[in-house]
């Protein structure tokens, strides 16, 4: 009888534990199943938007090759040169930064600010000095796939969306592998399997599983290196808890203005960790003299009456009676600091700096140990602060080091296997859709979801992955108990409703 009583127990667990089984398999196919959905749209977009943006100097060189080309001589003018015949021929605008040619076949670039907002690249022959044209910031392929790309153009509405979409997405793909991966007999025969005689919804199937779970930990990086951008996970955690801490600078006044300030549009041109922290100042001379009593006069500055330390006076340009280091000084200061390609941001108000930038995030330089970025007194030459790979911390380091595989920056080979990434996600996302069509009832009203399979417990699951999404990705929790709410709500009490959703 015991033996009996045995037998019984042992075939009710077993069917108990088949029962939790399926629940599992059911309830993780369902969240894909939905996050994958609502994903279609956002990786077709990303990935479009991201292949633009990989050949951004290509697309950039065919489009202005006339304003971008010179000749090679043997000497080149003096940037101070340079940088007055920009301002001669356009007097109302403000300069804001200087970009040495990438080569030598290539012009120099000077960024100004006209009096109608408008930011545009003056493009100057560095060895005539002659200005040869203009390209409209505004107008870039890159910015506007970039935006589309960060915003969809809607501004923080859109980046909240995009931040759903790319916490949704690790929830894809949590939930991808889950199903990927062999559990029984059935499960087995399409992993790492391409069975092209069982039909095409098991063909688009194998390629969809196998190529999503190949690529899994590719895709994950790609989200979490963008989530780092995202205006709630990115800029209000990460990124503000990675950022280096100013206070380090020992006695340098700090500006108002924080490193963000001097990015041109949404182009990323200072690195990630710096963005949110402030800027060092310049010491207003000006004004340190005007209160003392002892204003220095124009005639005088001009003539070099300066103290022995600061840079000779021949090299600078004077204003307001004070004399300012040249930019033709400066750059011989980057090059005894061993910048070779970077750029230069000009000081924007009395109190602002000299700021060389050398990094992986703007693409200056593909070789993230080598980022470099340091804040120059424009009056007195003297370096206020200086930042390097060596002070980055764990998140930064790898900030500056994914971005440049992000972008396909470190190389030809880099990019041309970005382009295959693209090329996969935009597969994947496909396959997705056209798996749910054909498998969707046909004739009927309804989404087509995954059959439930009710098991107790099912508020346990969905409170702990509500509680745990919401501490690491805080807008997908969110978003997951919005729409559980919703469910609860409208959907439950509308029979209609409840049985087109499922």
């Amino acid at each position: 009888m015991s033996k009996i009583i045995q037998s019984g127990n042992h075939v009710s667990s077993d069917r108990e534990e088949l029962a939790r089984s399926k629940y599992h398999y059911f309830l993780t196919w369902r969240w894909h199943f939905y996050a994958g959905l609502f994903l279609i749209p956002f990786m077709l977009m990303l990935s479009l938007t991201g292949l633009v943006m990989l050949f951004d100097d290509e697309i950039e060189f065919s489009r202005y090759q006339s304003v971008l080309e010179v000749v090679p001589q043997t000497s080149t003018v003096a940037v101070s040169v340079q940088m007055d015949n920009v301002l001669l021929a356009y007097p109302d605008a403000s300069m804001t930064q200087f970009v040495p040619a990438p080569s030598p076949d290539l012009a120099n670039r000077f960024s100004i600010t006209l009096d109608s907002g408008k930011t545009i690249f003056v493009t100057v022959n560095q060895y005539s000095g002659e200005i040869i044209g203009s390209i409209d910031r505004s107008d870039s392929w890159y910015q506007l796939a970039n935006d589309i790309h960060g915003t969809l153009l809607l501004g923080d509405w859109g980046d909240y969306l995009i931040e759903i979409a790319a916490s949704l997405g690790v929830i894809l793909l949590v939930t991808g592998i889950y199903l990927w991966l062999p559990r029984d007999k059935g499960s087995k025969a399409g992993f790492l399997k391409i069975r092209t005689t069982n039909g095409p919804r098991i063909l688009l199937r194998d390629l969809h599983a196998n190529i999503g779970g190949l690529l899994s930990f590719v895709l994950l990086f790609f989200f979490i290196s963008g989530l780092a951008w995202a205006s709630i996970w990115g800029g209000k955690f990460v990124q503000a808890w990675s950022s280096f801490p100013a206070e380090k600078w020992d006695n340098v006044p700090l500006s108002t203005q924080n490193h963000a300030s001097m990015n041109h549009g949404s182009e990323e041109e200072m690195p990630w960790n710096l963005e949110q922290t402030l800027m060092p100042e310049s010491h207003d001379h000006a004004a340190m003299l005007a209160a003392t009593g002892n204003a220095v006069s124009h005639d005088n500055m001009q003539h070099g009456a300066m103290s022995s330390d600061t840079v000779p006076a021949d090299s600078m340009s004077a204003d307001r009676g004070v004399a300012k280091v040249g930019i033709d000084n400066i750059l011989a200061q980057a090059k005894a600091l061993g910048f070779t390609q970077f750029k230069l941001n000009l000081p924007r108000s009395e109190t602002g700096v000299y700021t060389l930038a050398a990094n992986t995030m703007s693409g200056d330089i593909t070789d993230p140990r080598l980022d470099r970025t340091t804040h120059i007194d424009q009056y007195s030459g003297r370096v206020l602060a200086d930042v390097t790979w060596n002070e980055y911390n764990p998140m930064a380091k790898f900030m500056a080091a994914g971005i440049a595989l992000h972008q396909g920056d470190v190389s030809v080979l880099n990019k041309i296997v970005n382009v295959l990434f693209c090329l996969a996600f935009i597969f994947i996302a496909i396959s997705g859709g056209v798996m749910w069509w054909i498998r969707r009832p046909v004739g009927k009203k309804v989404l087509g979801a995954p059959p439930k399979f009710e098991h107790d417990g099912v508020w346990k699951v969905g409170l702990m992955t509500i509680l745990v999404l919401s501490l690491m990705l805080p807008l997908a929790g969110g978003t997951i108990a919005l729409v559980l709410f919703i469910d609860w709500l409208v959907i439950k009490r509308v029979s209609k409703l409840q049985v087109a959703l499922n």
